[in-house]
């Protein structure tokens, strides 16, 4: 339990959408458990740009370096909104806060839930997250004109490649099965697929109690849908673990279960956990989001913290609110989901 002066410190970034309204049954279950956080709420995203051309101010920046980790909830403008250009929250505020603060693991667990396609399973994708086609290589030559020609490399270091693979190989390790999949596509990527092979070829004597294997990005694509049980630890380069967790979260039972980890192993800085979920402004102020993966996602921030048996005795009751969730014909509001896992707490 963290009290007084041992408070951890907690900016929240509720952002737009649903994105508040799941933080905050976050932070009502982190409560229960017996964690006392200071937060501190944090103005950004889609409405603040709206507002005032505002996205990631670097004083603001500089701010949230000083804190012990950040919550994130949801970002992005209504569907259809043209008011914020594309790219310019997912790279200036999303992307900047993974590379400024070295975010270099993207840790996304996933577990079946009852009824869905993935039941049963229990696996985790650790996707780099500061490299490869999302470090913003490329330019435009002619643009504009009929003979346009637009690049977009996909930067892949030793240094980036091994830390991630290192991590993976860690988790795998703790984990009962023992086994890592690297999902790659090194027969058309023959560099960067080429780098990613050897390295996991390369660090694997070091784990000797872990088995593993390669997939293609697209045989493992087929495998999430029909065979989602065979998987423990997948480790894969940026773009394709941005898909692939998509696609697990839609199998798994829905994106709204989906939690995730940006994680500075290092410590060198904050560590930014959320939900994989978009803004939905659709329901937003309707009670009807599924606050599951916030909660989920503030479990994986408290592990991080050092609060391993607040954020285990969340996820024991995250899982048992899940189980009652999918079997259930009448769903329960947002805020009602929140107070039934903070009572089981």
């Amino acid at each position: 339990m963290s009290t007084g002066t041992n408070k951890r410190r907690i900016a929240v970034i509720g952002g737009d959408g649903i994105g508040p309204e799941v933080c905050a049954e976050a932070l009502k279950v982190v409560a229960a458990a017996g964690v006392d956080l200071a937060t501190t709420a944090f103005d950004l995203g889609a409405s603040r740009y709206q507002r005032d051309g505002s996205v990631l101010p670097d004083a603001v920046l500089e701010e949230l370096r000083g804190y012990d980790a950040i919550l994130l909830g949801a970002v992005g403008p209504p569907v259809g909104d043209t008011s914020v250009p594309p790219g310019t929250l997912e790279r200036g505020l999303l992307l900047r806060l993974r590379f400024e603060l070295d975010l270099y693991v993207n840790l996304r667990p996933f577990a079946g839930v009852p009824g869905s396609i993935a039941q049963g399973a229990d696996f985790v994708v650790i996707r780099e997250n500061t490299e490869g086609t999302y470090a913003g290589e490329g330019g435009f030559l002619r643009r504009g004109t009929p003979h346009e020609v637009a690049t977009q490399g996909s930067v892949n270091t030793r240094m980036g490649v091994e830390r991630c693979v290192r991590f993976a190989f860690e988790l795998a390790d703790r984990r009962p099965a023992h086994h890592l999949t690297l999902v790659h596509k090194t027969n058309v990527l023959t560099f960067a697929g080429d780098l990613w092979n050897r390295t996991v070829t390369e660090v694997s004597p070091e784990f000797p109690d872990v088995t593993w294997d390669y997939n293609h990005v697209d045989a493992a694509c087929i495998y999430l849908v029909e065979q989602p049980r065979r998987y423990d630890v997948i480790v894969t380069d940026n773009l394709f673990g941005d898909i692939l967790t998509d696609l697990a979260g839609a199998v798994s039972g829905g994106i709204g279960f989906a939690a995730s980890a940006n994680l500075n192993p290092a410590r060198t800085g904050p560590s930014l956990f959320e939900p994989v979920h978009g803004a939905a402004h659709d329901i937003a102020g309707k009670g009807v989001a599924n606050p599951l993966a916030a909660i989920h996602s503030a479990a994986l921030m408290l592990d991080h913290l050092g609060e391993s048996d607040a954020a285990g005795r969340i996820l024991k009751a995250l899982s048992e609110q899940s189980d009652t969730m999918t079997i259930s014909t009448d769903p329960l509001s947002t805020t009602a989901v929140g107070d039934a896992i903070a009572e089981r707490l």
